[in-house]
């Protein structure tokens, strides 16, 4: 029987989080170590049902079932042991392998094997070295950046010998491990003549982990004056791919998980102060901008981030559009604020751990940040200077995916610009509406005007119909308002009870021409836009902000004519803070 490879189905279990998936159909509470809710899969009027994140494991007590996530999505979403891996694969944004079965496909999971096992070695090499006569510079390297021993342990931290006998290319050698997977390991590399050398030479060794603890590859720091680059990277590779990796997270996801937030810095240094000043819930982006597949590994760990990064233009840009990929992903995202010239590393070294904690209790809502960092320097007095202000801040309100945030925006917007809430949020609209690119309506397909969340619904329906048909029934009649494919989706809430292979027939023998159109265009797509639980979660947060908005459209309205009462405002303010904050939960 042909299987997915052991190394990938590893990764995907890490990389995706039990209690994210389980929730979105079963309300779990915590209860001590574990969580806990009503079993999804048999009737129960008490909780039996238990999660433990740590372990990434299931269990009900009534019924007896359990399992890992990949069984939880076999059984609630009723498919087999490949379409849960599919669908969690896709969740995680990790590129599907091919079945195992082929020499081929053994022979690639034996080269990732193998590349782990020569990064583990050279570990074990570059610490070896640290020690020697030869990693004085290193180790005094070190001791002037203030890194304890404790903490050189902790990280693991190396040493890459400059040349001569002792080289990591003469321990693979005398190992005889193949030119071939040494050189793509990104350790060692082909000179002039086919020889073969360190990559890495006379450098301080700072070892990258999975957040298993597996090292898939190595920082390097230059040593001497004038060595040049100051820092070396492994290249990616079959087992290292720098977009998905969080330089740190394998020693701290205990804290993050335990505190629910985490401090993102950007250097291997800049942790490694903020740990040893007590901080420990804290993962580096090693140099490179966020990626939103490393936030959603994050996700699984916190729901809050306190971004630290270095106080020039580079670094505060930086902050500013983590922050935005931050939030896109539902984290709660403050910015703490360092003296111009201190990175996180060198003011801890100057000014003490607890001055750099007090900087992250005091850091600020990446809201205020942005709007203060966009008034530094103008009069907001100043008609032009306010003007340029605002021109700025709603291009950013206008990107804001979440209502939510978006209010929380234009609240601090109307106050810092001193202008009326209602007319910010007239201004957002507009601006929002005028970023759209208008065409010819002879030029716009018909599938243009159908939403990402619904074009990956009627994609899952006809390729994945097992999963389509699970999200279908979810829907109640409310979600579907306003949606074109509207009357696609109410037609297959009425076949849920058909057999998911035979689904794609009969919704085109039922459905009119354009309908049927409409199915085949998304269909047609080469991949799904969105997965079919997620177009659910969208449809919702659609409708809880439908109903926001109605809300506020009759403040404005009974404000605008004076016919508002001091009961009748509280009421509408109370129910729209109740939709903000269900919105807040839906994402």
């Amino acid at each position: 029987m042909a299987l997915f490879p052991q190394s990938f189905l590893d990764d995907l279990k890490t990389q995706t989080d039990i209690v994210s998936i389980v929730n979105e159909v079963v309300p779990l509470k915590k209860a001590g170590v574990t969580l806990k809710g009503l079993c999804p899969f048999h009737q129960e009027t008490s909780p039996s049902f238990t999660v433990n994140r740590d372990k990434g494991v299931f269990h009900c007590f009534g019924c007896g079932v359990g399992g890992d996530v990949v069984k939880f999505v076999q059984l609630y979403q009723k498919c087999t042991f490949p379409d849960a891996v599919r669908y969690l694969a896709q969740r995680a944004g990790l590129a599907l392998p091919e079945l195992e079965g082929s020499s081929d496909d053994r022979a690639a999971a034996a080269e990732r094997e193998a590349l782990v096992a020569l990064h583990e070695d050279a570990l074990v090499f570059f610490q070896e070295q640290l020690a020697t006569p030869a990693g004085a510079r290193a180790r005094g390297e070190l001791e002037t950046r203030m890194v304890s021993p404790e903490t050189m342990a902790t990280f693991r931290y190396g040493y890459a010998p400059a040349g001569g006998r002792d080289t990591l290319a003469a321990r693979f050698a005398s190992k005889k491990v193949p030119r071939e997977l040494q050189v793509r390991s990104g350790l060692i590399q082909e000179r002039d003549g086919g020889r073969l050398a360190d990559r890495f030479r006379h450098r301080l060794m700072i070892p990258i982990a999975r957040d298993s603890g597996s090292v898939v590859a190595f920082g390097g720091r230059a040593l001497d004056e004038g060595q040049v680059p100051k820092y070396l990277n492994s290249p990616e590779t079959p087992i290292y791919t720098k977009g998905r990796t969080l330089y740190g997270l394998d020693v701290t996801k205990g804290a993050i998980r335990k505190h629910n937030y985490c401090v993102l810095v950007e250097g291997y240094f800049d942790l490694a102060q903020v740990w040893q000043a007590g901080v420990h819930p804290v993962v580096a982006v090693s140099g490179t901008a966020l990626t939103a597949t490393q936030g959603r590994l994050l996700k699984r760990f916190a729901t809050k981030v306190v971004l630290s990064f270095d106080p020039d233009t580079a670094g505060q840009n930086a902050a500013a559009r983590s922050s935005e990929l931050l939030v896109a992903e539902g984290f709660q995202v403050n910015v703490a604020l360092l003296p111009a010239g201190s990175d996180p590393d060198a003011f801890i070294r100057r000014s003490g751990g607890q001055a750099y904690v007090e900087r992250l209790r005091t850091s600020r809502p990446y809201l205020d940040f942005l709007l203060d960092r966009a008034a530094a320097g103008l009069d907001l007095g100043r008609a032009d200077h306010r003007k340029k202000f605002l021109d700025g801040m709603l291009a950013v309100a206008a990107t804001i995916p979440d209502a939510a945030a978006r209010d929380q925006f234009a609240d601090r917007l109307a106050h810092k610009a001193r202008i009326t809430e209602s007319v910010i949020r007239d201004e957002i609209r507009k601006t929002a509406g005028q970023r759209k690119t208008v065409a010819p309506a002879s030029a716009v397909p018909a599938v243009a005007r159908v939403r990402m969340a619904e074009q990956g619904l009627l994609w899952a329906l006809i390729h994945r119909p097992v999963e389509g048909l699970a999200a279908v029934a979810q829907l109640e009649a409310e979600d579907l308002e306003g949606l074109i494919a509207a009357p696609i989706l109410r037609l297959a809430a009425g076949l849920v009870d058909m057999p998911p292979d035979m689904l794609p027939e009969l919704l085109r023998e039922r459905l009119s021409e354009g309908e049927r159109a409409m199915l085949d265009r998304a269909a047609g797509a080469l991949a799904e836009s969105a997965s079919a639980t997620d177009c659910v979660g969208a449809f919702r947060r659609l409708r809880v902000d439908r109903e926001r908005a109605a809300v506020q459209d009759e403040i404005d309205r009974l404000q605008e004519r004076s016919e508002i009462t001091d009961g009748a405002l509280v009421a509408l303010w109370e129910r729209k803070k109740e939709l903000l904050r269900r919105l807040e939960e839906l994402n």
